[in-house]
């Protein structure tokens, strides 16, 4: 496979921008080698400056539930360009979107939106602090929820892959009041309530980690989190930037029966352009200025294009079975490399929920991964990194990371998934 061009592009992104690239991930560093440059997008394909084809498995990270410029979101974009790009006032599509999520998630009452994952999770945790008055939050080893000071602990994804345990440049005091309990214990987070008791604000979840691979929640955990909160007059708060409009249309919270105070989104509320939210109980979201005392603001926020492409997607996603169809794809994907890799004598630990999708190499049979530290131990980095490139020749692209998730599309169609499955087959071949 040639990629001249994306070796010269690298070389000069190298010098221009730290590691070539805007976000760490990118820069291809757990599995080596040089990141391709990205031409056009369409459906589920990417062209790299190249000419290479790729079938794309990571869609942005996720936002593109329609592909790469699905041709109604694209229109709309385009009419909404016509009468400008931002304003930095209201327009009636921020309420037209805010309605549709807040009738497809029913523990959400009043939405604020932003530009970034980050800023919907900062924000949702400075608005439990002022709403508890407590200062207190706690987050699990391995969920990422943006790269906010107070956040940055054992913060998983692009530091897991990079190898960092925490960022340089965080203050202490700034995580002071940050407190780490181990994905799918409860035990660890009673522990911390009880030294803790009556200093806690909230308990900030991934409900489906995505960011440390993609690990699902052990029956009742969830269910448990909440009660521990509520009883403790704690906020529960639900990251679902990634999971959101992916794993049901009322997301992870709809699949676990859950009825969370606050609950942060982004990636397909934007149609692929940049976005976040956080949204919740009426009682709490009224603390926000200008309602309340909260201070939170953002002259992009709510901007028209981006609200336009999030309310053209969400409309074709609610109004077809487009949903299913993907969930039901993404099912003939997992299942098939399962089979594979049963078949290769090939350790896997693979796991799907609607859309939304991830798979663990594992360095022994047997074993299975509930949590960042099983991740860090148990996950086989060097096999994934040589399947990353075995499936990269063969035109699939997958996350450049063992520790991401992967997303499908509704222009991913059984051609795709057979040809996908051909190339595992062949990828996985080598593996032994």
């Amino acid at each position: 496979m040639n990629i001249e061009k994306s070796e010269f592009l690298f070389s000069k992104a190298l010098q221009l921008i730290p590691g070539g690239v805007n976000s760490p991930v990118r820069a291809f560093k757990s599995v080596s080698g040089t990141p391709f440059f990205v031409d056009r997008g369409e459906g589920p394909y990417l062209w790299d400056v190249d000419g290479n084809r790729y079938t794309d498995y990571v869609l942005s990270w996720g936002p593109l539930i329609l592909g790469h410029a699905f041709p109604a979101v694209v229109s709309a974009l385009r009419e909404t360009l016509d009468r400008g790009t931002s304003y930095g006032a209201p327009t009636h599509v921020e309420s037209d979107l805010a309605e549709l999520i807040i009738n497809a998630i029913p523990s959400i009452d009043m939405i604020r939106f932003v530009n970034s994952g980050t800023e919907a999770t900062m924000s949702a945790l400075r608005l439990a602090r002022a709403y508890t008055k407590r200062y207190k939050i706690i987050k699990f080893a391995g969920c990422y929820h943006g790269h906010a000071d107070m956040l940055l602990v054992q913060a998983g994804s692009g530091v897991a892959t990079l190898g960092l345990p925490d960022s340089p440049g965080v203050p202490p005091a700034s995580v002071s009041d940050t407190l780490i309990a181990s994905y799918n214990d409860i035990h660890s987070v009673g522990t911390l309530f009880d030294r803790f008791a009556g200093q806690i604000a909230a308990v900030i979840v991934e409900p489906i980690a995505g960011n440390m691979g993609f690990i699902k929640p052990e029956p009742g955990f969830l269910q448990e989190l909440q009660d521990i909160c509520h009883k403790n007059d704690s906020l529960f708060i639900l990251d679902e930037v990634m999971t959101g409009f992916r794993v049901s249309m009322g997301g992870a919270q709809i699949l676990f029966e859950l009825n969370p105070d606050l609950t942060c989104l982004g990636k397909v509320i934007g149609g692929g352009l940049p976005v976040g939210a956080y949204a919740g109980k009426k009682e709490i979201m009224q603390h926000v200025a200008p309602s309340g005392e909260m201070y939170q603001a953002g002259t992009l926020s709510g901007n028209p294009l981006v609200m336009t492409a999030g309310l053209a997607t969400l409309k074709l996603l609610s109004a077809s079975t487009m949903f299913e169809e993907i969930s039901v794809n993404t099912r003939k994907l997992t299942d098939g490399i399962r089979e594979i890799a049963a078949e290769s004598n090939i350790p896997m630990q693979i796991g799907q929920a609607g859309t939304m999708f991830g798979f663990f190499f594992l360095k022994e049979p047997g074993v299975k991964i509930t949590d960042y530290e099983s991740a860090k131990k148990y996950a086989d980095t060097d096999r994934y990194a040589k399947f990353f490139h075995a499936m990269l020749a063969n035109g699939i692209y997958f996350a450049p990371s063992q520790f991401e998730a992967g997303f499908l599309s509704s222009e991913h169609s059984g051609s795709e998934i057979s040809i996908t499955l051909d190339a595992v087959k062949e990828s996985m071949s080598h593996l032994n």
